[in-house]
Protein backbone atom coordinates (compact mmCIF):
# COMPACT_ATOMS: atom_id res chain seq x y z
CA UNK A 1 0.00 0.00 0.00
CA UNK A 2 1.29 3.03 -0.81
CA UNK A 3 1.50 5.57 2.05
CA UNK A 4 1.84 9.37 1.75
CA UNK A 5 4.54 9.58 4.67
CA UNK A 6 5.24 13.57 5.86
CA UNK A 7 8.51 13.34 3.64
CA UNK A 8 6.94 11.74 0.66
CA UNK A 9 6.72 14.76 -2.01
CA UNK A 10 7.25 12.52 -4.63
CA UNK A 11 3.71 10.60 -4.43
CA UNK A 12 2.70 13.57 -3.26
CA UNK A 13 3.09 14.73 -6.68
CA UNK A 14 1.49 11.77 -8.20
CA UNK A 15 -1.78 11.97 -6.04
CA UNK A 16 -2.26 15.92 -6.16
CA UNK A 17 -4.23 17.86 -3.50
CA UNK A 18 -7.71 16.59 -3.98
CA UNK A 19 -8.72 12.84 -3.45
CA UNK A 20 -12.32 11.00 -4.22
CA UNK A 21 -14.98 10.37 -1.71
CA UNK A 22 -18.61 9.55 -1.52
CA UNK A 23 -21.32 10.92 0.48
CA UNK A 24 -23.61 8.87 3.05
CA UNK A 25 -25.37 8.35 5.89
CA UNK A 26 -24.87 7.58 9.96
CA UNK A 27 -26.74 4.82 10.91
CA UNK A 28 -25.80 3.38 14.19
CA UNK A 29 -23.36 1.39 16.24
CA UNK A 30 -22.43 -1.75 17.03
CA UNK A 31 -19.94 -4.11 17.87
CA UNK A 32 -18.03 -6.89 16.32
CA UNK A 33 -15.15 -9.73 16.91
CA UNK A 34 -12.07 -9.56 14.85
CA UNK A 35 -10.01 -13.10 13.84
CA UNK A 36 -8.62 -13.10 17.21
CA UNK A 37 -11.98 -12.54 19.21
CA UNK A 38 -11.09 -8.94 20.19
CA UNK A 39 -14.48 -7.02 20.44
CA UNK A 40 -14.38 -3.93 18.37
CA UNK A 41 -16.84 -0.73 18.47
CA UNK A 42 -17.83 0.25 15.19
CA UNK A 43 -20.16 2.54 13.56
CA UNK A 44 -22.08 0.73 10.71
CA UNK A 45 -22.14 3.63 7.79
CA UNK A 46 -24.64 3.85 4.34
CA UNK A 47 -22.39 4.62 1.48
CA UNK A 48 -24.02 5.86 -1.75
CA UNK A 49 -25.08 4.87 -4.31
CA UNK A 50 -24.37 8.01 -5.37
CA UNK A 51 -25.41 10.25 -8.53
CA UNK A 52 -22.95 12.20 -10.31
CA UNK A 53 -24.98 15.06 -11.34
CA UNK A 54 -22.31 17.00 -12.20
CA UNK A 55 -18.80 17.69 -13.26
CA UNK A 56 -16.77 20.75 -12.36
CA UNK A 57 -13.80 21.42 -14.73
CA UNK A 58 -10.91 24.01 -14.84
CA UNK A 59 -11.67 25.32 -18.06
CA UNK A 60 -14.81 26.42 -17.11
CA UNK A 61 -15.76 26.48 -13.83
CA UNK A 62 -11.94 27.65 -12.60
CA UNK A 63 -11.41 24.26 -10.32
CA UNK A 64 -12.11 20.49 -10.90
CA UNK A 65 -14.34 18.31 -8.98
CA UNK A 66 -17.00 16.09 -9.40
CA UNK A 67 -21.05 17.26 -7.71
CA UNK A 68 -22.66 13.97 -5.95
CA UNK A 69 -26.16 13.42 -5.47
CA UNK A 70 -27.36 10.80 -2.23
CA UNK A 71 -31.00 9.38 -1.54
CA UNK A 72 -33.58 10.22 -3.68
CA UNK A 73 -35.87 13.48 -3.23
CA UNK A 74 -39.87 13.70 -3.67
CA UNK A 75 -40.60 16.03 -6.65
CA UNK A 76 -43.44 17.69 -4.58
CA UNK A 77 -40.77 19.02 -2.35
CA UNK A 78 -38.28 19.64 -4.81
CA UNK A 79 -37.93 23.31 -6.89
CA UNK A 80 -37.98 23.14 -10.44
CA UNK A 81 -34.44 24.34 -10.08
CA UNK A 82 -33.44 21.03 -8.60
CA UNK A 83 -35.57 18.95 -10.67
CA UNK A 84 -34.00 20.78 -14.11
CA UNK A 85 -30.31 19.83 -12.78
CA UNK A 86 -31.16 16.34 -11.53
CA UNK A 87 -32.81 15.76 -15.13
CA UNK A 88 -29.44 16.80 -16.79
CA UNK A 89 -28.02 13.84 -15.21
CA UNK A 90 -31.01 11.23 -15.94
CA UNK A 91 -31.75 11.15 -12.42
CA UNK A 92 -34.48 12.47 -9.64
CA UNK A 93 -33.61 15.74 -7.35
CA UNK A 94 -31.35 14.35 -4.19
CA UNK A 95 -31.61 15.45 -0.63
CA UNK A 96 -27.74 15.63 -0.08
CA UNK A 97 -25.36 17.66 -2.75
CA UNK A 98 -21.68 17.75 -2.10
CA UNK A 99 -19.30 18.24 -4.21
CA UNK A 100 -15.79 16.33 -4.08
CA UNK A 101 -12.54 17.89 -5.12
CA UNK A 102 -10.60 15.67 -7.27
CA UNK A 103 -7.57 15.69 -9.51
CA UNK A 104 -9.19 12.55 -11.54
CA UNK A 105 -12.29 12.94 -13.18
CA UNK A 106 -11.20 9.25 -15.48
CA UNK A 107 -14.50 7.40 -16.30
CA UNK A 108 -16.70 10.10 -14.82
CA UNK A 109 -19.60 11.42 -16.84
CA UNK A 110 -22.95 12.94 -15.74
CA UNK A 111 -25.39 10.49 -14.38
CA UNK A 112 -22.54 7.75 -12.88
CA UNK A 113 -23.36 5.65 -9.93
CA UNK A 114 -20.71 5.57 -7.43
CA UNK A 115 -20.28 2.57 -4.89
CA UNK A 116 -19.00 1.88 -1.47
CA UNK A 117 -16.83 -0.33 -3.47
CA UNK A 118 -14.26 2.96 -4.12
CA UNK A 119 -13.18 2.43 -0.34
CA UNK A 120 -10.95 -0.65 0.48
CA UNK A 121 -10.99 -2.87 3.21
CA UNK A 122 -8.16 -1.46 5.67
CA UNK A 123 -8.68 1.83 4.11
CA UNK A 124 -8.21 5.05 6.22
CA UNK A 125 -10.69 7.54 5.71
CA UNK A 126 -11.85 11.15 6.96
CA UNK A 127 -15.92 11.16 8.17
CA UNK A 128 -17.32 14.95 8.04
CA UNK A 129 -20.44 15.54 9.31
CA UNK A 130 -22.45 17.56 11.94
CA UNK A 131 -22.12 16.81 15.74
CA UNK A 132 -24.79 15.91 17.96
CA UNK A 133 -26.01 19.31 19.41
CA UNK A 134 -25.66 19.68 23.17
CA UNK A 135 -27.72 22.80 24.03
CA UNK A 136 -26.09 25.96 26.30
CA UNK A 137 -23.98 24.70 28.18
CA UNK A 138 -21.21 25.88 31.11
CA UNK A 139 -17.42 25.50 31.55
CA UNK A 140 -17.39 22.47 32.94
CA UNK A 141 -18.68 20.34 30.31
CA UNK A 142 -18.11 22.81 27.34
CA UNK A 143 -14.50 23.54 27.47
CA UNK A 144 -13.93 20.80 30.44
CA UNK A 145 -12.70 23.31 33.50
CA UNK A 146 -12.08 21.25 36.60
CA UNK A 147 -14.66 23.34 39.07
CA UNK A 148 -13.70 24.32 42.82
CA UNK A 149 -12.02 21.53 44.70
CA UNK A 150 -14.98 21.03 47.60
CA UNK A 151 -18.56 21.76 47.68
CA UNK A 152 -18.77 22.53 51.34
CA UNK A 153 -17.22 24.56 54.15
CA UNK A 154 -18.66 27.81 52.76
CA UNK A 155 -17.55 26.73 49.08
CA UNK A 156 -19.61 28.87 46.40
CA UNK A 157 -17.55 28.48 43.08
CA UNK A 158 -18.92 24.98 41.60
CA UNK A 159 -19.29 24.78 38.69
CA UNK A 160 -18.53 28.35 37.78
CA UNK A 161 -15.91 30.25 35.69
CA UNK A 162 -14.23 32.31 38.26
CA UNK A 163 -12.26 35.48 37.36
CA UNK A 164 -12.43 36.22 33.48
CA UNK A 165 -10.03 39.19 33.40
CA UNK A 166 -9.19 42.25 35.63
CA UNK A 167 -10.64 45.78 36.75
CA UNK A 168 -7.96 47.81 35.78
CA UNK A 169 -5.49 46.84 32.54
CA UNK A 170 -7.03 46.31 30.09
CA UNK A 171 -10.08 46.86 31.67
CA UNK A 172 -12.29 44.31 29.48
CA UNK A 173 -12.92 40.72 28.91
CA UNK A 174 -10.39 39.87 25.50
CA UNK A 175 -11.48 37.44 22.99
CA UNK A 176 -11.59 34.13 22.91
CA UNK A 177 -12.25 33.58 26.84
CA UNK A 178 -13.73 30.54 27.40
CA UNK A 179 -17.21 30.62 28.58
CA UNK A 180 -20.68 29.17 28.64
CA UNK A 181 -22.58 28.87 25.70
CA UNK A 182 -23.42 26.74 23.25
CA UNK A 183 -22.13 23.24 22.44
CA UNK A 184 -22.59 21.13 19.30
CA UNK A 185 -24.05 21.20 15.94
CA UNK A 186 -20.35 22.00 14.71
CA UNK A 187 -18.76 20.50 11.19
CA UNK A 188 -16.27 18.51 12.77
CA UNK A 189 -13.70 15.95 11.03
CA UNK A 190 -13.10 12.75 12.77
CA UNK A 191 -9.44 11.47 10.96
CA UNK A 192 -7.87 8.06 9.86
CA UNK A 193 -10.26 5.68 10.82
CA UNK A 194 -10.04 2.43 9.79
CA UNK A 195 -12.74 0.30 7.15
CA UNK A 196 -13.15 -3.30 8.95
CA UNK A 197 -16.39 -4.47 6.39
CA UNK A 198 -17.86 -3.45 3.69
CA UNK A 199 -21.39 -5.09 2.49
CA UNK A 200 -21.57 -3.91 -1.52
CA UNK A 201 -24.97 -5.14 -1.60
CA UNK A 202 -26.24 -2.79 1.07
CA UNK A 203 -24.27 -0.03 0.19
CA UNK A 204 -22.78 -0.77 4.29
CA UNK A 205 -19.30 -0.01 5.49
CA UNK A 206 -18.20 -1.19 8.84
CA UNK A 207 -15.58 1.82 10.25
CA UNK A 208 -13.55 1.45 13.52
CA UNK A 209 -14.43 3.82 16.25
CA UNK A 210 -17.37 7.19 16.04
CA UNK A 211 -17.84 9.32 13.82
CA UNK A 212 -19.71 12.83 13.99
CA UNK A 213 -23.61 13.27 14.19
CA UNK A 214 -26.54 11.37 15.14
CA UNK A 215 -28.77 8.41 13.77
CA UNK A 216 -29.60 9.14 9.88
CA UNK A 217 -27.44 11.94 9.96
CA UNK A 218 -25.80 12.73 6.41
CA UNK A 219 -21.58 12.69 6.33
CA UNK A 220 -19.52 12.88 4.03
CA UNK A 221 -16.58 9.86 3.42
CA UNK A 222 -13.36 11.00 2.17
CA UNK A 223 -9.78 8.92 1.99
CA UNK A 224 -7.82 10.16 5.08
CA UNK A 225 -5.28 13.19 3.59
CA UNK A 226 -3.04 12.32 5.66
CA UNK A 227 -2.91 8.69 5.04
CA UNK A 228 -3.32 8.44 1.25
CA UNK A 229 -2.95 5.69 -1.90
CA UNK A 230 -2.69 6.33 -5.39
CA UNK A 231 -6.26 5.23 -7.31
CA UNK A 232 -8.93 6.23 -9.31
CA UNK A 233 -12.33 6.36 -9.69
CA UNK A 234 -14.49 2.64 -9.64
CA UNK A 235 -17.30 1.69 -11.24
CA UNK A 236 -20.15 -0.59 -9.82
CA UNK A 237 -19.24 -3.55 -10.80
CA UNK A 238 -15.58 -3.12 -9.66
CA UNK A 239 -15.22 -5.92 -6.57
CA UNK A 240 -14.15 -4.60 -3.17
CA UNK A 241 -10.43 -4.90 -2.60
CA UNK A 242 -9.21 -5.55 0.75
CA UNK A 243 -5.60 -4.24 2.04
CA UNK A 244 -3.33 -5.66 4.26
CA UNK A 245 -2.46 -4.02 7.56
CA UNK A 246 -0.52 -4.54 10.67
CA UNK A 247 -2.69 -4.64 13.51
CA UNK A 248 -1.11 -2.26 15.65
CA UNK A 249 -3.29 -2.85 18.82
CA UNK A 250 -1.55 -2.80 22.25
CA UNK A 251 -1.42 -6.26 24.14
CA UNK A 252 -3.38 -6.94 26.57
CA UNK A 253 -2.43 -7.88 30.41
CA UNK A 254 -3.39 -11.02 30.10
CA UNK A 255 -1.11 -11.59 26.66
CA UNK A 256 1.78 -9.60 28.43
CA UNK A 257 1.76 -12.02 31.79
CA UNK A 258 1.71 -14.94 29.37
CA UNK A 259 4.72 -13.67 27.51
CA UNK A 260 6.35 -13.12 30.09
CA UNK A 261 5.93 -16.37 32.05
CA UNK A 262 7.04 -17.88 28.21
CA UNK A 263 10.45 -16.08 28.50
CA UNK A 264 10.50 -16.90 31.85
CA UNK A 265 10.38 -20.53 31.32
CA UNK A 266 12.59 -20.03 28.47
CA UNK A 267 15.64 -19.04 30.34
CA UNK A 268 18.11 -21.31 31.48
CA UNK A 269 18.67 -21.88 35.00
CA UNK A 270 21.33 -20.05 37.27
CA UNK A 271 25.02 -22.28 38.20
CA UNK A 272 24.95 -23.22 41.76
CA UNK A 273 27.69 -21.56 43.23
CA UNK A 274 31.32 -22.70 43.86
CA UNK A 275 32.23 -23.52 47.83
CA UNK A 276 35.47 -22.93 49.07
Amino acid sequence: MDVLSPDGLEIERKIGNKMIGLLGKKLGMTQIFDGEGRQKAVTVLEVGPCTVLQLKKKETDGYQAVQLGFEDKKETRSIKAELGHAKKAGTSAKRFIREIRTDSLEGLQQGTILKVNNFAIGDLIDVTGISIGKGFQGVVKRHGFKGSHSMSHGQMMGRQPGSIGSNTDPGRVLKGVKMAGHMGNELITTQNIRVLKIDLENNLMAVNGSVPGHENSYIIIREAVKKRRIRTWKMPDAPVEELKFENKQAPSKKAKAAAAKAAAAKKPAAAPAKGK
